[in-house]
């Protein structure tokens, strides 16, 4: 290695380290592409790659327009009134509540793939439900949080947005690459969070007289619309139909996310002004929030160019692709872990070296697959990521509590996937 190249793994574990003390996520990497392209004597190379990133249209249509669905389905209580719909058949389960309220989220998190947005959703309803239930606060906050692994198979998630464009694929087909992998780790979260609730001995005598946090509550619904609890599935069920037995109205992620809002709009006849100003804001947060995190990704992978680093990691992983297969889950599973977020690691290792996969024996749609998930289940793990502060307030637990009974599921999760997944 080069003199250049030891100069940016000091840059790199710098940043690590200010992504750990939770140092504003894009501030982060884009400061760290700029040096890296700074020290290589190529600082037009960051600027490019950001202009590069900003335009990027497969991804912005497809992300800013699921956002933009998002925020409709939560400005017209649909998304909650799914939760009510799905929660009231689960009363009375005892510590098997533990479990099904897992599965539950992971379901509602397909159609609210936002972790944090489908968190307070869902855990404004299942969490009193598992409290009144006898069952302690970490452990009904840890079986929420765990269910917010679920939405991997969103249409709507970013990374399977991303991996798909760098795949050359459609979004439904890379979809349905990580599917069975994605559904052997719903398997393992399920089962595991209810053996951890076990061990930690949760389950106690039902009662009425519990308390939680009020920040979060929603709206309770005692009667829910069938009706408009479907209406965040629909962009789901176009997609699926149309990639399967009705190819006649096969269309695009956006397109679906479009015409579910305008039935949305139709079905709940909510006020269209306030109905559009929500979906537009939606967008903006999409492009703001989601790919400000990817055009950043983009100036940090291509400092990494610049100085060298990728064309020697590169070499590394010729050697063996086990090197890249432990790398790909370990590595974004740990960063996600100790940062509380998946998605820095995460794009920033498919943006530099996911499309470098032939070169080590593998391929593209696989690594990626291998990264987004494993990032996800750091994100899962860790006590101060966003969705877990959130269950952790609504139950009124400790957050380092709820992590206690999520992290070796999905420590195992990750182990599972990296031998199965290429």
């Amino acid at each position: 290695m080069t003199l250049l190249n030891w100069l940016a793994v000091v840059v790199v574990i710098l940043t690590i380290a200010a992504l750990i003390k939770r140092y504003e996520t894009r501030l982060v990497l884009f400061t760290a592409g700029l040096v890296l392209c700074l020290m290589s004597l190529q600082p037009m190379d960051a600027f490019n790659g950001f202009a590069k990133s900003m335009t990027n249209s497969g991804l912005i249509m497809g992300i800013c327009a699921s956002m933009g669905f998002a925020y409709v389905s939560s400005y017209t209580k649909c998304d909650q009134h799914l939760v009510a719909l799905l929660s009231k058949p689960i009363r009375g389960l005892g510590i098997f509540l533990i479990p099904v309220c897992t599965a539950v989220t992971m379901f509602v998190n397909v159609a609210i793939p936002s972790a944090s947005g489908c968190a307070a959703a869902v855990g404004s309803t299942l969490i009193p439900v598992m409290l009144r239930a006898g069952i302690r606060p970490a452990a009904a906050a840890a079986a929420v949080m765990m269910g917010t692994y679920g939405g991997v198979i969103s249409p709507g998630s970013a990374h399977n947005v991303y991996i798909a464009k760098i795949s050359n694929m459609e979004i439904m087909d890379f979809i349905a690459l990580h599917l069975p992998f994605s559904c052997v780790i719903y398997a393992i979260g399920i089962v595991g969070i209810l053996v951890m609730c076990l061990i930690f001995r949760d389950k106690g005598e039902a009662t009425d007289n519990i308390q939680i946090s009020t920040e979060h509550e929603q709206i309770h619904i005692e009667r829910p619309n069938p009706i408009y609890a479907f209406v965040p599935l629909i962009p789901i069920v176009i997609l699926v139909l149309g990639n399967t037995c009705v190819p006649i109205i096969k269309m695009g992620v956006a397109q679906a996310m479009v015409l579910g809002a305008v039935l949305t709009l139709i079905i709940t006849r909510v006020n269209p002004q306030d109905f559009s100003k929500s979906f537009f804001n939606g967008m903006g947060k999409g492009y703001g929030n989601i790919l400000g995190i990817i055009i950043a990704a983009g100036v940090f992978a291509q400092g990494l160019r610049s100085a060298g680093l990728i064309d020697t990691f590169i070499a590394v992983l010729r050697e063996s692709n086990d090197i890249a297969r432990w790398g790909g889950s370990l590595g974004p599973w740990f960063l996600g872990t100790i940062t509380g977020s998946g998605d820095a690691a995460t794009f920033a290792f498919n943006e530099a070296v996911t499309p470098h996969a032939a070169s080590f024996g593998m391929d593209v749609p696989h690594l990626g697959a291998l990264a987004f998930l494993a990032g996800a289940l750091g994100r899962t793990s860790s006590p101060i990521a966003g969705a877990m502060v959130i269950v952790a307030g609504i139950a009124m637990a400790n957050p380092i509590e709820v992590a206690k009974r999520t992290i070796v599921p999905c420590f195992i999760s990750t182990v599972v996937l990296a031998l199965i997944i290429v």
